[in-house]
């Protein structure tokens, strides 16, 4: 037993036994180099490039890419024409199956709100009661804000509209009709 009391004893000064401190001061990597310059990106000089493009005299650039941008516009927007809906934004009033309740907030709408025009549809099993037609989100930003405070429920939502060039006649008797009474 006394034995093993001293060969633990001895293992532990053993391993308690202060280490060589390695020498890792900063003036070991002092003459430190490696060439990064294959690994490098390669950039033109601008200045040079500019003091011979002005040199030149030339106004217009040598890499002109106008004529591109005006034929890829207009291919957009004749197919942007071409299709018969456009998608949007509308602010939702209400939304349900209360006839009477659409009813009557389109009426509140048309009351409180004259410079907007509500729109009722029904979509099989409920109504809708929907104000505007937005391109883009931030333009039916005002109205919500305006709506907001007489019907809290109102929210902006993603809708589809129908050009008024893709109409049909039928549709536009309709308005006119309408326009008449």
């Amino acid at each position: 037993m006394r034995i093993f009391w001293i060969l633990g004893l001895v293992l532990i000064l053993a391993s308690c036994k202060t280490t060589r401190k390695t020498s890792s001061s900063s003036s070991s990597y002092a003459n430190y180099q490696e060439n990064l310059s294959s690994s490098l990106p390669v950039y033109p000089d601008y200045r040079a490039q500019m003091t011979s493009k002005s040199s030149i005299g030339s106004s217009e650039s040598t890499e002109s890419i106008d004529g591109q941008l005006d034929q890829v516009q207009a291919s957009l927007i004749s197919k942007n024409k071409s299709e018969p809906y456009f998608s949007g934004y509308s602010v939702l009033v209400y939304s349900g199956i209360d006839r009477n309740k659409a009813f009557k907030t389109r009426d509140d709408l048309v009351m409180n709100f004259p410079d907007l025009v509500p729109e009722m549809q029904y979509q099989q099993p409920r109504y809708l009661v929907k104000v505007g037609k937005f391109a883009h989100k931030i333009e039916a930003q005002k109205s919500f804000s305006e709506v907001k405070s007489q019907f809290p429920t109102a929210r902006i939502i993603q809708d589809r509209f129908q050009r008024e060039e893709f109409k049909t006649l039928n549709e536009l008797n309709q308005q006119d009709a309408e326009g008449q009474n």
